[in-house]
């Protein structure tokens, strides 16, 4: 038998070694050492600094415009008292989380790009500009421009650098549902509205919402926008384009919807009753609410908001709640009304 190659022979023992570590830290510990921490390629994303780091941010949208500050751990909105509502909260970190962790699908070099460029691409001027400071001191400045022509991607450009980068849709989406609830809560605090004891319905504008569900005598129907923003409910009234699985919406039914879900940019709660807990709950007819709406933004499977309606508050309002801890506040009882001549229309079965 021909003698056992030299590699082969120092190779068995080391692979024996290997193998009894293994075993070993499984006995200690109970489980497989986590080697996929030391695998993990660090985040290609366009923020260098962790989120955390980030303590203002200046979004600005046309002529509006925002302030957001982080103090002793909380997001505040410039000129509005108290902290952020923790749902605004949670968004300003996950638009920050997108900008370190998601990486673009395509970088245009300064090569590629013509004077024009910029203003193709809806970067001269861009729709929306994020710029983060850290230590009070800038250190990105984020200009967010058009999709791409597939709808999938923006267009978005770092202040100071001619790279114009692809970036999936969902991150320039979330920064303009931060923008727009942070101007929404800005609004509130010096609007007429205020001065009359009554608040904005929701946190967000209707113009952030891509899909609807309304939960009514038992029966869930679903609304969504196609990709040009038209709403259509989703089963048996919109078609499909040829080549794929893409609604188009009926423009006529489209008109209606958008009639009815329009009027929640400027619903408001007019009187706040009493707190969410479970015996004012039953007390108002919201343990088992009439009606249940649910608010989602575009790309997302996670509800923005949920709204209950419960029992008549009197003959003109009905009560209602924000899920999971808003108080029990009284609406006009047009607002859910407008919902169930909805689905009458439609076909819902209501």
């Amino acid at each position: 038998m021909a003698a056992m190659p030299v590699a082969v022979r120092w190779k068995a023992p080391i692979a024996i070694i290997v193998l009894l570590a293994l075993l070993l830290a499984l006995v200690v510990s109970g489980q497989w050492p986590d080697l996929h921490n030391k695998l993990v390629s660090p985040p290609k994303g366009l923020l260098a600094n962790t989120p955390n780091e980030i303590e203002q941010i200046d979004l600005l949208s046309g002529v509006d415009s925002v302030a957001l500050r982080r103090k002793r751990g909380e997001w505040t909105i410039e000129g509005v008292d108290g902290a952020a509502p923790a749902d605004l909260a949670s968004h300003i970190d996950t638009a920050l989380k997108f900008l370190k962790v998601s990486e673009p699908s395509r970088e245009i070099a300064a090569g590629e790009l013509a004077a024009e460029s910029f203003a193709a691409f809806g970067l001269d001027p861009p729709s929306e500009v994020a710029v983060l400071e850290a230590r009070s001191a800038v250190v990105a400045t984020v200009n967010f421009g058009t999709t791409n022509p597939a709808g999938t991607s923006h267009y978005v450009r770092l202040g100071g650098a001619p790279t114009v980068y692809l970036m999936p849709r969902h991150v320039t989406e979330e920064w303009r549902l931060v923008f727009d609830m942070a101007r929404r809560q800005q609004n509130k605090a010096i609007s007429t509205i205020a001065s009359r004891s009554a608040d904005l319905l929701l946190p967000v504008s209707m113009a952030q919402v891509w899909a609807m569900e309304i939960v009514a005598n038992g029966k869930l129907t679903r609304f969504e926008r196609d990709s040009a923003g038209a709403w259509f409910k989703h089963i048996g009234q919109h078609t499909h384009t040829a080549g794929g699985a893409v609604h188009v919406a009926d423009p006529a039914q489209a008109t209606i919807i958008d009639a009815a879900f329009g009027g929640f940019d400027a619903a408001i709660a007019e009187a706040r009753v009493a707190p969410g807990d479970a015996p004012h709950l039953a007390q108002y007819g919201l343990t088992l609410p009439t009606l249940i709406v649910l608010f989602y933004a575009r790309d997302s499977s996670t509800p923005l908001v949920r709204l209950e309606f419960g029992s008549p508050a009197d003959r003109l309002d009905r009560y209602a709640r924000l899920v999971p801890d808003g108080a029990v506040v009284t609406v006009a009882e047009y607002e859910p009304r407008r919902l169930t001549e909805l689905l009458k229309a439609v076909g819902a079965g209501w």
